[in-house]
């Protein structure tokens, strides 16, 4: 599709905004994707020309990207391969061990431990020694990886001709959302008196999960992700004026109710796979629950406007069972947004095109019909012959792991109460005796 030069004078463009959600490295994976699908499909959407852009976490990377000119195609190349002149989408941007926190903390141990010793021994009436060494949880770090090289990273890349890290220097408006520590309250970036922080900053800054990356100093206030408040901050785009509200939020709680008959899992409960899966799902659950929430109140808030929520469904085990840390999927994922946002759109283009046509844009039934493969639009080769064969091989083994697991629900299965013999009956024999025929239970 082709792009307007932002050189050119704007005229009366529809009033857009796009409201980014985190996710971590596969969340921004998946916005990647589904972005890409969103403007393959709606004539008249430039997403470098939007008129304001929120993101919080791995939605703010992908927004500073978007309001810095980087194009879908560019992001979608970038995660598979060097791009010439762009610097490299690798792991260890965003998986750097904080090296210089795990020192800081491990070194506090000796301090700490005499600390609770001598708690204890001053005030052993009141203070128990398990009270008195809880001091040394102190000692955990705030934060696993380090997330300096992610600012880096981002300093690098708007550094180049025609980006800037400067949020007054855009031509569009950009708000990075993230949480302040010590008072629990949002903060925007991008927005006075917040402007003059570096996007790069403010993008680490609202990416910073606890226990992920430690907090942010700016100004001397510590800042967390933004997803700590909302899932989304949508409002912030609409208080801006925009009248059309794109969201992508890919962090969804999963429904296992199908997920026995498709072979995915043995008994559809998520306790089988122990405290991840459960953690996971609480989580997502709580965020999913406050995005829905927000949504229903812009329309009381807003008059006039319209919303468009992006997300995997709730039956989509890719998006849930893939660790949202994992940068080995990348493709598959990028991949699989690209055609699960086609299919969203065309099964909802009833609803959505009309919303659309309101704004001045129009979605093609015909694109969304086509048959289209990801990388082939971005002039890219299809995955390798061994990933192909990897995925048969998969697919092999997720066959022969759904009849193990039949066979084990069948021999795991309860036997059936027997009638009591008759008196004349013959007597049973310790050795040779027949099996009772075992009932068929899905586990």
């Amino acid at each position: 599709m082709a792009r307007r030069d932002r050189s050119e004078p704007a005229g009366p463009a529809p009033r857009v905004g796009l409201a980014l959600a985190g996710g971590g490295p596969q969340g921004a994976v998946y916005e990647i994707g589904a972005l890409r699908a969103l403007e393959e499909a709606v004539d008249g959407l430039d997403l470098g020309g939007l008129h304001v852009y929120v993101g919080l976490s791995a939605g703010a990377f992908i927004a500073a990207n978007l309001v810095n000119g980087l194009t879908m195609r560019q992001m979608c190349r970038a995660i598979v391969k060097h791009e010439p002149g762009e610097h490299p989408f690798v792991p260890e941007t965003f998986f750097t061990l904080a090296r210089s926190e795990l020192g800081k903390r491990v070194l506090s141990v000796p301090r700490l431990l005499v600390e609770a010793v001598d708690d204890y021994v001053r005030n052993r009436r009141d203070v128990t020694l398990r009270e008195a060494l809880t001091r040394l949880s102190r000692a955990l770090p705030v934060g696993v990886f380090d997330n300096e090289p992610i600012r880096a990273y981002l300093e690098k890349i708007y550094s180049l001709k025609g980006r800037t890290d400067d949020f007054r220097k855009l031509r569009r408006k950009l708000v990075v959302v993230a949480a302040d520590l010590d008072s629990g309250q949002a903060v925007r970036f991008g927005e006075p008196p917040f402007d003059a922080v570096p996007i790069s900053t403010a993008v680490q800054a609202s990416g910073a999960l606890p226990g992920v990356y430690p907090p942010v100093v700016i100004g001397g206030r510590h800042y967390v992700d933004g997803v700590l408040l909302k899932t989304l901050h949508g409002s912030v785009a609409l208080e801006s004026g925009a009248k059309l509200l794109i969201c992508l939020n890919p962090f969804v709680p999963v429904d296992t109710t199908t997920a026995v008959e498709r072979g995915v899992m043995r008994r559809g409960k998520l306790i089988d796979r122990g405290l991840v899966s459960v953690l996971s799902q609480s989580v997502r659950t709580l965020v999913h629950s406050r995005l829905e929430v927000g949504l229903a109140s812009y329309y009381e808030r807003f008059e006039g406007v319209d919303l468009m929520l992006i997300e995997p469904s709730r039956d989509d085990y890719r998006m849930f069972f893939t660790n949202i840390f994992s940068f080995a999927q990348r493709r598959a994922v990028c991949e699989h947004a690209y055609d699960t946002t086609r299919r969203q759109l065309l099964e909802r283009y009833d609803e959505w095109a009309p919303m659309l046509a309101r704004h001045g844009l129009s979605l093609d039934r015909a694109v969304l019909e086509q048959e289209r493969d990801l990388w082939a639009g971005v002039e890219l080769p299809p995955p390798p012959a061994s990933g192909r064969r990897g995925r048969a091989a998969t697919a092999v083994l997720d066959e022969l792991s759904g009849v193990l697991d039949r066979l084990d629900a069948l021999l795991a299965a309860p036997e059936p109460e027997s009638e009591p013999a008759p008196e004349s009956a013959a007597p049973v024999l310790p050795f040779g005796t027949r099996r009772q025929e075992r009932g068929r239970k899905t586990a």
